[in-house]
């Protein structure tokens, strides 16, 4: 045997038996080598790093014990009929986060708050709580919008069987949603906010301070899953938004996220966005100069009605153009449903010590209509 062979075998030799004896005295090492998480980084790479320990502050008793608290609430728009689907989120959002932090809420609503909603939000939570009635301009239809129009794109939608295809109360709500519920009177006074919907489930205890994260890293958006939206409802979006940029080209930020909103440099949108009923959010950013004239410049074509344009839609355009990618943030520790998709840590540590109860092998990341992949490769 020459002496080039002998030396390779002896490495190759001394690599299994290191492998072996990893294998056999670290159990993270047989995780990370295993064939479902290998399958997993098949379709996602795992590029979320851990969260720095500085933001898990100490409690005492359950109960916050360090004085600073972000200038935030949780906004929740409900109906006095969602008083269930909303009763639960709420449960699980204090237990899991606020029983601790205690942030704030506002509650809106396009019809006064009944007493019956109030009392049983009212028992969930020690926390400040706001109930505020949305104006007839914020939630309605404009008058500037041509009925014989939106009537039409609503049958064409129905025709085609898309979901609220029909529903105009949920294009006020994403219209409302888009342009609106961060001027309400409520919501002034705050910076920041957590949406939070009727029927949704929080699978992981969320120890950090998403909040003091955001605002100490200059964050301006986060979320937790990423999907293709439908196209048959914003047909004629791509088109305003290209037009829109045409005109204010200063808005565009330097190190934008146009990767992941266009497989053509700009040319065409590939549908990619950010699912908007969980997001965490800086309001001076909608409340801006470049976010205004935007809202407003769509909000005059009209494509809430005559289409269905929704909110995740125009938020995630918004913040993926007129943001440096830096700035938004992906929260892999934060486990979400909103049925049926769910969001579940990608790193075991943070599974298990998190108390997750969400099966890791079955989060959306990893699904064929999300927009993961594409996300991952903007902050590469």
């Amino acid at each position: 045997m020459n002496v080039t062979l002998r030396y390779i075998l002896t490495v190759f030799g001394a690599v299994i038996s290191i492998h072996y004896l990893l294998f056999f005295t670290h159990a993270e090492y047989r995780q990370a080598i295993s064939l479902d998480t290998l399958a997993r980084l098949r379709g996602v790479v795992d590029t979320v790093p851990p969260m720095p320990d500085r933001y898990y502050p100490s409690f005492q008793n359950a109960t916050l014990s360090t004085s600073y608290r972000a200038n935030a609430t949780f906004v929740i728009l409900a109906r006095n009929s969602d008083v269930q689907g909303t009763v639960q989120s709420v449960r699980e959002i204090e237990d899991r986060f606020n029983r601790r932090f205690r942030y704030p809420y506002v509650f809106l609503n396009e019809e006064e708050f009944t007493d019956e909603f109030k009392n049983r939000i009212s028992i969930l939570t020690s926390a400040k709580i706001e109930y505020g009635l949305i104006s007839k301009e914020h939630w309605y239809q404009p008058s500037f919008i041509d009925e014989n129009k939106a009537e039409e794109g609503r049958n064409y939608l129905i025709k085609e069987g898309v979901i609220y295809g029909g529903s105009v109360s949920y294009r006020n709500m994403c219209r409302f949603n888009s342009g609106f519920f961060f001027r309400h009177p409520l919501m002034e006074k705050y910076r920041w906010y957590w949406r939070i919907e009727p029927d949704v489930h929080f699978h992981c205890d969320i120890r950090f301070d998403p909040f003091a994260f955001m605002e100490e890293n200059n964050k301006v958006y986060a979320f937790t899953i990423a999907m293709y939206e439908f196209e048959k409802t914003i047909p004629s979006l791509w088109g305003h938004v290209k037009d829109f940029i045409k005109l204010y080209p200063e808005y565009l930020a330097k190190d934008n996220s146009m990767g992941f909103l266009s497989d053509s440099d700009g040319e065409t949108y590939n549908l990619c966005h950010f699912w908007s009923n969980f997001e965490i959010a800086d309001m001076s950013f909608w409340r801006g100069e470049a976010y205004t004239k935007f809202f407003e410049y769509l909000d005059q074509k009209g494509g809430f009605y005559y289409e269905r344009w929704g909110d995740a839609t125009i938020h995630s355009i918004a913040a993926a153009l007129f943001a440096p990618s830096n700035q938004i943030q992906f929260f892999d520790q934060i486990g979400y449903e909103h049925n049926p998709y769910t969001h579940c840590p990608r790193d075991e540590a943070t599974w298990r010590e998190e108390k997750c109860t969400c099966d890791p092998k079955r989060s959306f990341d990893y699904d064929g209509y999300s927009c993961m992949r594409k996300w991952d490769r903007i902050v590469g």
